[in-house]
């Protein structure tokens, strides 16, 4: 126990001191926080023995066995991301959420699922029909972690903001559906037989029950809310609500010859949709409840730094195949984006910088990646799925400040501290 306290603390440290320094070359401090976890991991520091004495992981399995700290993260940020999808903004931007979430998920799919089979009937012994048809659907997951934590460090505010966060949301149930639909007809590639309810049914239940269990949750988070007045106790029971659904979305169960399950985002995601849009003081507990979480958002981040295996670097197939992926992820990403955007009328910030912004990807993908390895070439999905992450988690944050930025969304850098809004530092000129 005296070990994981000193090692948790340990990669909070080394995750705000490594802030320091992106903060002082102008990189996002969720970069910094992964960079921090893999010097940490077991490929540095880890090397050395240290975790004996809480500094750094040994192995990965060290990093596995504190995937509690990364669920409960996952499920604070879906919670506050609910809070985008209030009654007021879905009527003005709603529409163009849904659209723009569906048609560049849908085209990244089909995109890096062309590239990936005709590499297939290229070398056919390097990468399945089967994992071609997989990777394609895990492709259209977007990580909303990172995208969050790059809009609050920079208080990023406008239009296209707004729209980020919503359609980040929205990929969860849109790559859930087709990953499922995916993975069936991978299966029946591999063993002969289609699976209607694998295919269809499960995907769908998956989300409904998700969606019912986040309502019920938010609506009777609001109904004992009402019976706490002080900021203190009204915060505790808000965290005590999202451990909550944490918990539930992690009950599986069967009925019949469906297999039920929750999406951990999604039910958590409705649940401060739900909560939102009927309690009238929800900004303010938002706010401060966004505050409190901080340490565990970084932790995550750190977390996620150290379980990136660099083993994937030494295979040069994987590496091939993960160029290849992500090539074509990004290209359509950015190109979904832009034709989504044009054709529900966004604006032409939106059209030119929505699709850079959604390349992070991490633990979603990872999830799917790990149910595809009953594939025959499962662990190649594995690893390619690993290298993505490797690449869009260091420079995803980046290139989405960068895209903000030019948008005219985050406020010049200069002098900040708690108290003050950001500033540049030397006067702004319209000339």
């Amino acid at each position: 126990m005296e070990q994981l306290l000193i090692c948790l603390s340990a990669a909070l440290i080394a995750g705000l001191l490594m802030s320091r320094l992106a903060k002082a070359i102008h990189l996002p401090a969720v970069t910094s926080y992964l960079l921090a976890g893999l010097l940490l991991g077991p490929f540095f520091l880890g090397r050395l023995s240290l975790s004996n004495f809480g500094i750094g992981f040994g192995t990965l399995e060290q990093v596995d066995s504190l995937s509690i700290i990364t669920q409960v993260a996952l499920g604070f940020i879906a919670f506050v991301i609910g809070n985008e999808f209030r009654l007021s903004t879905l009527e003005s931007m709603g529409r163009q959420a849904i659209t723009v979430g569906i048609l560049q998920a849908v085209m990244t799919t089909a995109l890096v699922d062309a590239a990936l089979v005709v590499l297939h009937f290229i070398r056919p012994d390097i990468i399945s029909m089967a994992s071609a048809i997989t990777l394609g659907a895990i492709a259209a997951a977007t990580a909303p972690a990172a995208t969050l934590m790059v809009v609050k460090q920079y208080k990023a505010d406008g239009p296209l903001t707004r729209l980020l966060l919503m359609v980040v949301a929205l990929d969860d149930a849109v790559g859930l559906v087709l990953f499922s639909a995916s993975f069936g007809i991978a299966n029946a590639l591999q063993q002969g037989r289609i699976d209607a309810i694998s295919i269809l049914v499960e995907p769908v239940v998956e989300i409904v029950f998700s969606l019912g269990l986040g309502a019920v949750a938010g609506f009777a988070l609001n109904q004992l809310e009402i019976y706490f007045h002080s900021r203190s106790k009204r915060m505790s029971l808000s965290v005590a609500f999202v451990l909550l659904t944490v918990g539930l979305s992690m009950v599986t169960f069967d009925i019949g010859p469906i297999h039920c399950g929750f999406s951990l985002l999604l039910v958590c995601m409705m649940t401060g949709t739900v909560f939102c849009n009927i309690c009238p003081t929800s900004d303010e507990l938002m706010d401060r409840l966004d505050r409190w979480v901080s340490p565990v958002s970084i932790l995550f981040f750190v977390l996620s730094g150290a379980e990136l295996d660099l083993n994937i670097l030494s295979d040069p197939l994987v590496l091939l195949i993960g160029v290849v992926y992500i090539a074509f992820r990004s290209l359509g990403k950015i190109s979904g984006a832009f034709v989504s955007g044009r054709a529900t009328r966004c604006s032409r910030n939106i059209q030119k910088y929505l699709g850079i912004t959604l390349l992070p990807q991490a633990g979603v993908a990872l999830g799917m990646a790990a149910e595809a390895a009953e594939l025959s070439d499962g662990h190649m999905v594995r690893n390619v799925v690993l290298f993505s992450v490797l690449v869009y988690e260091l420079a995803g944050p980046t290139l989405t400040k960068l895209a903000l930025t030019a948008a005219g969304e985050i406020t010049p850098e200069g002098r900040t501290n708690a108290r003050m809004a950001n500033k540049p530092e030397f006067p702004v000129s319209l000339d």
